[in-house]
């Protein structure tokens, strides 16, 4: 059972490059087939997570499915949209009803966070909307408008590099910042 967590946690993350390498090298319909089974594999290992990610699986798995049925391989390139634009939802949602996202992942590492933090997590969880947004925004116009190349270098290789550029950007920042702040 973990083993297949890790799989589909992994495969989902190379989403991009496997369906590069499944178009170029696989029979038509192939990697739409492998990738609708990978997202229900993960869909049926979600029940103990958050509900609101099933959202974006249950999008790709209907994405996945219908390409595979319409033989529609463009219809691929539009999974990393969703995910930006659940995980915008999520963080937006997060900022309306609180505590703010970023607030509740910092939360597990110092459960005692001074009220002044609060206020600084809930514009680190709005810089992180202005992120999805461009995000969804890139890879809408590359599914749309650009090379499979062009696609899965910014989905593959330049967004994650954005995201994990941000999450330790902020992460060294806020730690001295909590310690200015104690």
């Amino acid at each position: 059972m973990l083993l297949l967590q890790i799989f589909t946690a992994i495969a989902l993350v190379c989403y991009p490059l496997a369906v590069y390498l499944g178009l170029q090298f696989l029979p038509p319909g192939t990697i739409a087939l492998l990738l609708c089974i990978i997202l229900i594999a993960r869909l049926a290992l979600n029940k103990q997570q958050l509900a609101s990610m099933a959202l974006p699986l249950i999008v790709g798995i209907g994405l996945t499915a219908a390409s595979f049925i319409a033989k529609r391989n463009d219809w691929l390139l539009f999974y990393p949209v969703v995910i930006n634009l659940t995980m915008l939802g999520l963080f937006s949602y997060s900022l309306i009803k609180g505590p703010s996202m970023i607030e509740r992942l910092a939360r597990l590492k110092e459960p005692d966070l001074p009220d002044a933090a609060i206020s600084y997590l809930n514009k680190v969880t709005l810089l992180w909307c202005g992120l999805f947004v461009l995000n969804g925004s890139v890879a809408f116009y590359t599914a749309q408008f650009s090379t499979l190349e062009m696609w899965t270098l910014y989905n593959g290789l330049i967004a994650y590099l954005l995201m994990g550029l941000l999450l330790g950007g902020e992460w060294l920042y806020r730690t001295f910042w909590l310690r200015k702040h104690e």
